[in-house]
């Protein structure tokens, strides 16, 4: 889009990890650099940015309900100082659990893996839990607070028979991901992921959008913001596409038999 770094714009860049303490703490240093624009990507954030400045433009990705939390007036318009591109509709919570059940029927207890505290976290839990009686699943709240808390609460869960996991996005999830596909293939429970990249790393299934999409469309947003517009009159959008991934190594190395149905429906299979 005719932006250079060191050139004719000036990006700096910050990582939080998944801490909210960290983002707090390299929000305010962002803003008081003076910026033009910020772009704030996830729950902790979304949130410290807004808690620093209620006037510098802030193009947020990676949030599940932007309307709920507060963060704009509505979809449509925005106001104030913030818009950007959401990850979920909360109601894609509900998908997650029925892929479970159609890959491993035998399922009766899913751990739901969600980041505690947050709207998100708190919001992905619920939708699922308005579909689990329906499809005959008992729920179980996985904490990931820390890899100790991860290893114990999955650890803990799979002692008992017949479980699952779905696996809800979160800075959190993506820090632990490689923890979480390792104790999955550990205590041999079939899980369900929100991104696919998680997938390509050993992990069973995921529905989800493509998240360097949703990376590179704010992109647009950001040099709009440069050239002038206000972010109050540009709408927040939705994922394009969601995608549907299989991976038929852990399948058969958890003994499921994926249904044809399932397959057919996959927009990639890994093999």
């Amino acid at each position: 889009m005719g932006w250079t770094d060191g050139r004719n714009v000036r990006i700096d860049q910050r990582w939080g990890a998944g801490d909210a303490e960290r983002a707090r703490r390299y929000a305010a240093e962002l803003v008081a650099l003076g910026p033009d624009v910020i772009l704030a990507s996830g729950d902790h954030s979304v949130l410290a940015s807004r808690q620093a400045s209620r006037t510098v433009p802030i193009v947020f990705t990676s949030i599940a309900d932007p309307v709920g939390t507060g963060y704009v007036e509505s979809l449509a318009r925005p106001g104030g100082n913030m818009t950007g591109f959401t990850l979920f509709e909360y109601s894609t919570s509900a998908k997650w659990l029925e892929l479970l059940k159609e890959i491993a029927p035998g399922v009766k207890r899913a751990g739901v893996i969600r980041e505690s505290g947050t709207a998100t976290g708190t919001g992905f839990f619920a939708a699922i839990q308005a579909a689990a009686q329906a499809l005959g699943v008992e729920l179980s709240p996985i904490g990931v607070g820390d890899a100790g808390e991860i290893e114990g609460s999955i650890a803990a869960f799979a002692r008992s028979p017949n479980g699952g996991l779905i696996v809800t996005g979160s800075a959190q999830a993506v820090v632990h991901s490689d923890l979480i596909v390792t104790l999955a293939a550990r205590h041999k429970l079939p899980a369900v992921y929100f991104t696919r990249f998680i997938v390509a790393a050993g992990g069973l299934i995921s529905y989800g959008p493509d998240f360097l999409d949703l990376h590179r469309r704010p992109a647009a947003y950001v040099d709009l913001i440069l050239k002038g517009a206000k972010p109050a009159d540009l709408p927040v959008q939705a994922p394009t596409k969601y995608e549907l991934l299989i991976n038929l190594k852990t399948a058969k190395a958890l003994g499921l038999d994926v249904p044809t149905s399932v397959l057919a429906r996959a927009d990639q299979v890994l093999e």
